[in-house]
């Protein structure tokens, strides 16, 4: 799949994002992606009942490509402990902290002294240009950080998300350890629309990957393949019209 990026012209990180241990592993040996995310949803709904247990796995399969781990305490003495805890499991491993809690207090003081003790952070859950100037502002540009966005969640409010992702890439432009991260796609045109906006890095869910395989498919053989797919779907199903 990297290889199909760059015959597409298309130079930004495509990251797996999911909590499925097998497809991972897949992914990573068969080089589709350059990193993997994951989130405690996205656990769950995986079945992950042990996250220490599940992370430990996932970094001993994949130990050199970037991996992120959230932290999932609402308080932020215990983000803190947490993220400490993470970053002993070692893996190319960020840490990823949410710009706010529950209960809308701001994270910045703690992403601020993470940062400028050296941890790798990824910062999740930003949906707008003053939290991402924020970030920016508090990180340690000796420190990885990736900020991100998610512009489909942005999207499915009826706002274009690029010109918000442009502007946000150059609010990071002079921190050389800063990539920006199109977080939640909901197509792979989407890919296209992160690399114009100039992005390093899109997360993608296995099954937008998959389409990767559909990038420069010629249009009229696609029509004829799913008018075919309509024939044998009807067949299949007996329907008749008398």
């Amino acid at each position: 799949m990297i290889d199909k990026l760059k015959a597409a012209g298309l130079r930004i990180k495509l990251f797996m994002d999911g909590a499925d241990a097998g497809a991972m592993r897949e992914a990573y040996h068969a080089r589709q992606v350059s990193g993997f995310t994951t989130n405690p949803t996205l656990m769950r709904k995986a079945g992950v009942t042990d996250y220490e247990r599940f992370a430990r796995a996932v970094i001993e399969a994949i130990p050199d490509l970037p991996l992120s781990f959230e932290v999932f305490s609402d308080d932020f003495p215990t983000m803190e402990r947490e993220a400490r805890k993470i970053a002993s499991w070692g893996g190319d491993t960020y840490i990823k902290i949410p710009i706010t809690n529950t209960q809308r207090v701001s994270a910045i003081p703690l992403i601020r002294a993470l940062s400028h003790e050296g941890f790798s952070l990824n910062v999740t859950a930003m949906m707008s240009l003053a939290q991402v100037e924020a970030v920016a502002a508090a990180v340690s540009p000796e420190a990885r950080t990736i900020f991100s966005v998610f512009a489909g969640r942005v999207a499915d409010t009826g706002v274009d998300p690029v010109p918000l992702m442009r502007r946000a890439a150059d609010l990071i432009a002079a921190n050389p350890r800063a990539e920006l991260l199109w977080a939640s796609p909901r197509e792979l045109l989407n890919l296209f629309h992160a690399e114009e906006s100039g992005c390093h890095i899109i997360t993608a869910t296995a099954d937008i990957i998959k389409k990767l395989e559909l990038v420069g498919k010629d249009l009229d053989e696609y029509s004829l393949e799913t008018v075919q797919m309509f024939y044998r779907d009807a067949v299949a199903a007996g329907f008749r019209i008398v």
